[in-house]
């Protein structure tokens, strides 16, 4: 995608969600942190579902080291994978603890070294929590990079580094969160919705998927 599109391709969805937020419900950084482990091959509601009782009562390391991990399996056994996110969430928090004075560092290579976060999840906590221009590649951004072509590659880290490069100022802060939404609801893995695309014009991505037709209204009688 030319530089110039690239621009416009931002510029529109700015336009049409200036403020984009993280779907993920949180109470604070600590929070937001072992809200993006779970969500991990899971989806942000489902994970908001099991959450919300949980984190009115546990909300800091501490609490969640207190809780334990048969505590918490209870509140996140309806979330995939659930055993592991369990040890891996308490064992995070005994080393937020024992290494960081119970705090969420602000630095993507400590996060990286916690129990169950990976360098995507390291980015949505350094983008969200802290403000750094961070790109997590999930499995929206990794199609909509390719589709578009605005960030092709073969791996998220590849992507990633697309989007380093091809993303400019001022869309830079707010660009993970514009293309995963955008991929969510609009560029959707097997119906893209091209019809209502605000960027479809932008895209070589064909053939463009045409407005779903409208039932034709009973004859009357």
């Amino acid at each position: 995608m030319r530089k110039d599109d690239v621009f416009e391709f931002f510029s529109r969805l700015a336009a049409d969600n200036p403020h984009p937020e993280t779907e993920l419900e949180y109470v604070n950084d600590y929070t937001l942190l072992v809200a993006v482990v779970l969500s991990a091959q899971a989806t942000d509601a489902g994970v908001n579902k099991a959450t919300r009782a949980l984190f009115r009562d546990v909300d800091t390391p501490a609490k969640m080291v207190a809780l334990g991990e048969d505590g918490l399996k209870r509140h996140i056994k309806t979330i995939g994978l659930f055993n592991t996110k369990a040890k891996n969430v308490i064992a995070l928090s005994e080393a937020l603890i024992r290494d960081h004075g119970g705090q969420v560092p602000a630095d993507r290579g400590a996060l990286e070294q916690l129990p169950g976060v990976g360098r995507k999840t390291a980015n949505v906590v350094m983008n969200t929590a802290f403000g750094a221009e961070t790109f997590a590649v999930d499995t929206h951004i990794f199609r909509v990079g390719n589709r578009t072509k605005l960030a092709p590659g073969k791996t998220p880290l590849a992507v990633e580094k697309q989007l380093e490069k091809a993303v400019p100022q001022p869309f830079r802060l707010h660009a993970h969160h514009w293309l995963i939404l955008h991929g969510r609801y609009t560029c959707k893995a097997r119906t893209p919705e091209c019809w209502r695309c605000v960027v479809a014009d932008l895209c070589p991505y064909k053939p463009k998927t045409p407005a779903p037709k409208r039932a034709k209204p009973a004859p009357a009688h």
